[in-house]
């Protein structure tokens, strides 16, 4: 029997778990939190502390979804936002949605402008 796949199998797991004990490390102190629901979807920002006392932040992206026996899970997306990358992130964010407003096809899919989250990504590098 070959025990080459059941190795590399063992080993990315023990990677997986390393990767999640040194984010959960990194990620302990939750300062800020808010939510937004969006229909079946949820959409969570929360700014975390690391360590060094940097603060980051993490949107999350949460779905319900059914496995093939009936029950529920949800599925997550996590982005790591860094202070440093505030400025660049906020400013391609706002050049999207606007250029998404501006040439929808269709009116009923367009974002009106007024239908502004609230969440502004300036107050965070401060």
């Amino acid at each position: 029997m070959d025990y080459f796949p059941i190795f590399v199998m063992l080993l990315l797991i023990k990677n997986e778990i390393m990767a999640e004990e040194n984010t959960a490390r990194y990620s302990e102190e939750g300062l800020y939190s808010k939510s937004v629901r969006a229909g079946k979807r949820t959409y969570f920002f929360d700014v975390r502390s690391t360590r060094g006392g940097d603060y980051y932040l993490t949107i999350t992206e949460s779905k319900k979804r059914f496995s093939d026996d009936g029950k529920f899970f949800f599925e997550k997306h996590k982005v790591f936002l860094y202070k440093e990358d505030f400025d660049k992130f906020n400013e391609n964010l706002a050049d999207a949605i606007d250029y998404i407003r501006k040439n929808s096809p269709v009116a009923e899919n367009a974002v009106p402008a007024a239908a502004d989250s609230g969440v502004s990504f300036e107050d965070l590098g401060k």
